[in-house]
């Protein structure tokens, strides 16, 4: 085991990703990896002709995830996650195999970001119980995931304002197909929470949007 540290160019134009360093085997398979105990995909050939990206996002797949330009690919993957080093790492990490090969890979990016990348992610989410604006596709798919959390306004209105004056930032659930009242039972949970408690139930919560976002993206839900 040796210590790794890694730093790369923006991917599309997104400037340099800080470093970042954790003990990792140097090889996997064979092939030099940025994640220690991540597989290293082998066994496809490279991306496919151009004509694959064209379908990003109208015809979203994993094939086209893999074959479209790198900008192309870190955008479609920031409405998943609006973390600019999670994207860019997934974007290098091309090609995939399969959805869960994508999966594993994004949480294990998940588990060596700074505080400071998870809070870039958080700045793009809105206040639960009050839907995002916009026709982009992260405004969308937020809408979607809160469509089961209707009613108990007012308690949700105070719930959030609660939760930033107590952490200094949104409340965040994955809210999917959970209801107004088991979410602010959720929220009054934890506003019980210190902030080394809370930051570990964020980044979770976190990882499952992006999880389920990723299988959105790629058509696999």
């Amino acid at each position: 085991m040796i210590d790794t540290v890694h730093s790369r160019p923006g991917i599309g134009g997104t400037g340099q990703y800080s470093d970042w360093s954790f003990n990792a085997p140097d090889t996997i398979g064979g092939q030099r990896s940025a994640f220690g105990g991540l597989p290293t995909v082998t066994g496809k050939s490279g991306p496919a002709p151009d004509n694959y990206s064209s379908r990003m996002p109208n015809e979203s797949s994993l094939d086209a995830l893999n074959a479209a330009e790198p900008d192309r690919a870190e955008r479609e993957l920031l409405a998943c996650c609006a973390a600019r080093r999670w994207a860019g790492e997934l974007v290098v990490r091309r090609p995939y195999l399969d959805v869960e090969t994508l999966l594993t890979v994004s949480d294990g990016i998940f588990a060596e970001l700074g505080w400071v990348d998870v809070e870039q992610a958080l700045a793009a989410h809105p206040r639960i119980g009050e839907p995002a604006a916009g026709d982009g596709q992260e405004a969308r798919w937020s809408r979607a995931e809160q469509s089961a959390a209707t009613g108990a306004a007012e308690e949700l209105r105070a719930g959030n304002l609660a939760y930033e004056e107590r952490f200094g930032r949104v409340f965040l659930i994955c809210a999917t197909g959970r209801a107004a009242g088991e979410i602010l039972a959720e929220l009054r949970q934890r506003l019980g929470n210190d902030e080394e408690t809370e930051r570990a139930v964020v980044r979770e919560e976190l990882r499952r949007i992006v999880g389920l976002r990723l299988r959105k993206l790629v058509g696999s839900t």
